[in-house]
């Protein structure tokens, strides 16, 4: 049997991508599945810059979604006997860095109104903690389960 030779995936930070695209893979997902099955409500994850942050954020938000193909051979697929989809709310504060505190509003309401779009919710409030308070009730309210609230790169915008 041929042995394929897979690649880095350098500069490559999507877990669907990596996996879809059958690049190397050093199988975490087992402390992904320990981290989601704690008694924790909230987790906050402080890692050195370019230490797998924003490739743990896409593999939660992959495991959130109930995307079970993406972790065929993988530990988390025989660990996970349910695989619920929850709605999951990603936010990406990567373009956040050099912006002003009004800047910054207009992006994360950017970031709401996507998501807003995404449940079929339309939505003019101009306060992004109202809004997004009421785009987490709204999405547990259409699908009767849990909101997975992940923000990538929270600390661009302090930069």
């Amino acid at each position: 049997m041929e042995q394929k030779t897979r690649l880095y995936p350098i500069g490559i930070q999507t877990f669907s991508e990596i996996r879809n695209k059958s690049y190397l893979y050093i199988d975490k997902t087992e402390y992904v599945y320990r981290m989601t099955h704690s008694a924790s409500k909230y987790m906050f994850l402080s890692r050195p810059r370019r230490f797998g942050k924003s490739l743990l954020t896409s593999t939660l938000a992959a495991y959130f979604e109930g995307r079970k193909d993406l972790f065929k051979g993988l530990a988390l697929e025989r660990l996970e006997t349910e695989w619920t989809e929850y709605p999951v709310l990603r936010f990406d504060m990567s373009l956040g860095k050099h912006m002003d505190k009004e800047e910054l509003e207009r992006y994360l309401l950017w970031q709401l109104k996507g998501m807003e779009r995404n449940f079929g919710i339309k939505s003019e409030t101009p306060d992004t903690n109202t809004r997004l308070t009421d785009l987490i009730r709204l999405a547990y309210e259409q699908t009767g389960r849990q909101v997975v609230v992940l923000i990538d790169e929270y600390d661009a915008p302090l930069l």
